[in-house]
């Protein structure tokens, strides 16, 4: 392997800014956020969804929304082949 051409693979904690879960995992991920555990300053990476909050893993059906296009979608096509109800969140 050619040295200097690899990118920096190291332990990283993820934060699933949805249900406040964290986990530590090896990536190769940039990011200019940092979390001390332990004694050790380690990337940070925020997430909206993991495997701790989605409704496949859960079992628990809610929409996601961060920047309003479900309500837009609702407003603009209404209720026309919406085969899922609004769940309250």
């Amino acid at each position: 392997m050619k040295d200097g051409i690899h990118p920096n693979y190291r332990e990283v904690m993820f934060h699933d800014v949805s249900n406040d879960f964290k986990f530590i995992t090896r990536s190769t991920i940039q990011t200019k956020d940092t979390i001390e555990v332990d004694g050790k300053t380690m990337p940070l990476v925020k997430i909206e969804v993991s495997a701790e909050s989605h409704p496949f893993y859960t079992g628990k059906h809610k929409i996601v929304d961060t920047a309003g296009r479900v309500d837009k979608f609702r407003k603009k096509f209404g209720s026309v082949g919406s085969k899922t109800a609004v769940s309250a969140q």
